[in-house]
């Protein structure tokens, strides 16, 4: 790598740190001001660096612009596999990712359970979103002011006795997930099975898909799959650091689910 390249990298991450000037920056690179000054000025003429009326420099807008491309162009499910399989391999049990698009929660992978239980699910299919785990966190991830809207246009087809079946009963499920950060399908799409959900997120901390883990009773109760709960966080954690989500300081890292659908 050329020294001017290597000093130009040297000076981006630490203005990605905090905004320096001109003496601080020649300081940390040990070389002359004017050396520092005819990089600052290269990168400017491009909009990698600014600098305010102090003479302060920051990083610049071209910088964010690459960066925004950068993050489209992760998929989802691209990144996301290494981790379900992961999860699938130390759970046993069947795993999905799910996006929300154009008003329905849809499958877009799915890795089955290492036992003989199979799911009903499929990639490609909708997931109804009154009552799976991942159709859940997907809503809830909306604005508050459009909940009411999309409760009031599902079909609340009962598929076992606890099927939610009312837009108000589905709009308080709406505000469980968003405050405890997590859905339930509480044997409520299949009998006997038991699902919990997390959100996923972007580099802007939008929810951009949702991930699961279906368990049949007779292999784990209730108690049993909400103790796994520690384990899908962490994959869906991971996931989305891989999209570029930077999750907050502990004191914060309750990040409201309702930060929105990407």
């Amino acid at each position: 790598m050329s020294q001017s390249l290597q000093r130009a990298l040297t000076i981006l991450i630490e203005l990605g740190e905090d905004p320096k000037t001109l003496d601080q920056l020649a300081a940390h690179l040990g070389v002359h001001k004017s050396t520092v000054l005819r990089l600052l000025q290269t990168m400017q003429a491009d909009r990698f660096v600014t600098h305010d009326a102090a003479h302060r420099y920051t990083l610049g807008s071209r910088l964010f612009e690459l960066a925004n491309h950068a993050l489209e162009r992760r998929d989802v499910r691209t990144l996301g596999r290494p981790h379900l399989e992961a999860l699938n391999a130390d759970t046993g049990q069947t795993v999905h990712l799910a996006t929300y698009e154009s008003g329905e929660a849809i499958y877009i992978d799915k890795l089955d359970a290492t036992q003989s239980v199979r799911m009903y699910s499929r990639v490609g299919r909708p997931a109804p979103l009154h009552c799976t785990a991942v159709g859940k966190v997907l809503v809830a991830a909306h604005p508050r002011e459009q909940w009411r809207a999309i409760a009031e246009r599902l079909d609340y087809h009962k598929f076992t006795e606890r099927t939610i079946r009312t837009p108000e009963r589905y709009l308080a499920e709406l505000e469980l997930v968003a405050a405890q950060g997590f859905a339930e399908d509480h044997e409520e799409h299949e009998s006997f099975v038991n699902c919990i959900g997390v959100p996923v997120r972007d580099g802007t901390g939008a929810v951009v898909a949702a991930l699961s883990v279906s368990v049949p009773d007779l292999l784990l109760d209730h108690e049993q799959v909400l103790g796994l709960l520690p384990r899908v966080h962490a994959t869906a954690e991971a996931i989305s650091t891989e999209l570029g989500w930077s999750p907050r300081p502990a004191s914060h890292s309750k990040s409201p689910l309702t930060k929105g659908i990407s």
